[in-house]
């Protein structure tokens, strides 16, 4: 039976998440599948392209093809669409290291350019369009990749909770926001500063 690539992808995801990206090279993952290494080529070139092909399924899951970006209600949806894609790569160990780098496929070019003929209508021109996106994109992704590593290193330390009060107590301004450097509840945290960024291009859009 021929090696099908969403098979290939599917398994490489299940790999991450018992052995981490470190632990993940396209050795393991042939003979995870009882293939010769050679066989996984004919679906990806390299690792590079394997990794651009995991991040594309792990979004794929949580924002499916043919999704509508609307004009009239721009900021909303790109605040649901990030909220999503984190969603998705904390669902997976080490998800944002796997799409840290990756670009587009070309299964993914038509969605980014419906999000920017939406921007467009809205009032953007498209290179600010496209700004806004990388920028809510990459926000979103360094804010997972800090996620994912104070987890692994709150394990590790194994400390009982990072910056206990006693820890707190000459400083009395990091005291009183304590609760957002611990990430006590990064939905709102991660929420507030989406916002702002957005909010700053919409200024922008609107001075000119």
């Amino acid at each position: 039976m021929a090696l099908e690539r969403d098979t290939v992808v599917r398994t490489a995801l299940r790999l991450l998440d018992e052995v981490g990206i470190d632990g993940l090279s396209t050795r393991r993952l042939a003979t995870e599948l009882g293939v010769r290494q050679p066989a996984l080529y004919w679906h990806f070139r390299n690792k590079r392209e394997l990794l651009d092909l995991m991040a594309e399924a792990m979004l794929a899951d949580a924002l499916p093809h043919g999704r509508e970006p609307s004009p009239e209600n721009w900021a909303e949806w790109l605040v649901a669409d990030a909220h999503a894609k984190r969603r998705a790569l904390l669902a997976h160990r080490d998800g944002a290291r796997v799409h840290a780098g990756t670009l587009p496929t070309a299964d993914e070019l038509p969605a980014v350019e419906a999000q920017l003929r939406a921007l467009r209508q809205a009032g953007f021109d498209p290179r600010d369009a496209l700004r806004l996106c990388l920028a809510v994109d990459r926000y979103t992704m360094g804010w997972v990749t800090e996620e994912q590593a104070l987890a692994q290193d709150a394990t590790e330390r194994n400390t009982g909770g990072l910056f206990p009060d006693e820890a707190l107590a000459r400083t009395p301004l990091l005291a009183e926001a304590a609760d957002v450097l611990r990430a006590a509840d990064g939905d709102a945290d991660f929420d507030y500063g989406l916002r702002l960024i957005i909010e700053g291009f919409r200024a922008r859009m609107a001075a000119q």
